[in-house]
């Protein structure tokens, strides 16, 4: 029986603990003899209170081996990763444990403990830039659901636990336990596309009323030729003033605007189908495959090609 511990800490984010608890206790329950048991620990001991107010009952960490230590996320690690007695503890146990996972923010901690030194790893899109920059020894990887690099996993933002968790179920259980896991949650055995597919609407997301409408006619038509004229008859503003009142909203001009939506939907349709580079170019309005390519390396920072072959 494989241990699975999780540790948590003041303010930690509810859905990164449940989320993966949640999917190792689904083989827990259906399988005999059961292949899990799952513990909660903290630095302490007793009751946390995560960051919505809901405390957790934690135990303290034990003396016995860990088979998965997940050092779960929220806003909690960047007080946590400040506690020498804190990082020691994690230490310890990523010692003991035959592997180490984070959920989001999680990653941080990771990082404070030297545990991703030199290794490849992600965290909350929102983020990967500030865990960058802390730590230029790791390797961020934004546009990641999870990643793995030899016995330490990483995961996006909090519901990517939830995929990082199916993706050890099944190292360890096989595919058919991974897949139904998934069926009960009710989740995808493996989600196509990366944290991107989330972000570029919300991030650009203005105050404006026109300029949300612009963004949502940009997204629905964006196979056609956008040009600021066209935008701005869309939502009935002289071009010059939409320029204006746009760049003011979003922080972008409308040309990088309708760039990254391209740019998104592209790579959910290269992640996710086996069409053609240059059938995506042009469902998604690139003038040419090549165009599709340049964009994917601005944003990505890999080419189409690469960012399919990760994905499978």
């Amino acid at each position: 029986m494989r241990t699975i511990g999780f540790l948590v800490f003041t303010d930690f984010n509810i859905l990164d603990l449940a989320g993966p608890l949640a999917a190792f206790d689904v083989p827990r329950r259906a399988m005999h003899p059961a292949p899990y048991r799952l513990t909660t620990f903290s630095e302490t001991g007793g009751p946390i209170v995560s960051s919505c107010g809901l405390a957790v009952e934690t135990v303290k960490p034990g003396s016995g081996r860990l088979d998965t230590l997940v050092v779960v996320g929220g806003n909690g690690p960047f007080a946590a990763r400040e506690s020498a007695s804190f990082i020691e503890l994690l230490q310890r146990c990523a010692r003991q444990a035959r592997r180490v996972a984070s959920v989001c923010t999680g990653a941080f901690l990771l990082a404070e403990a030297k545990l991703l030194d030199g290794r490849r790893a992600t965290t909350h899109w929102m983020d990967a830039n500030q865990l960058a920059r802390a730590f230029p020894k790791v390797r961020v990887e934004q546009d990641r659901i999870f990643v793995r690099d030899g016995r330490v996993w990483t995961s996006g933002g909090m519901s990517a636990g939830i995929d990082l968790a199916i993706a050890l179920i099944e190292e360890d259980l096989g595919p058919e336990a991974a897949r139904v896991t998934a069926r009960e949650l009710v989740v995808y055995h493996r989600r196509v596309g990366g944290q991107s597919q989330f972000s570029a609407l919300l991030e650009m997301q203005p105050a404006s009323d026109r300029m949300r409408l612009a963004l949502e006619f940009a997204r629905e038509h964006l196979h056609e030729r956008l040009s600021v004229e066209r935008l701005a008859s869309a939502v009935h503003v002289s071009p010059r003033q939409f320029s204006r009142l746009f760049l003011r909203s979003t922080g972008e001009t409308p040309a990088k605007a309708v760039e990254r939506l391209r740019t998104e939907v592209a790579h959910t349709r290269v992640t996710g189908t086996t069409a053609s580079f240059e059938a995506i170019a042009r469902q998604t309005g690139f003038a040419s495959a090549e165009r599709m390519r340049r964009a994917f390396v601005r944003h990505f920072g890999r080419p189409p090609q690469a960012v399919r072959r990760i994905a499978r």
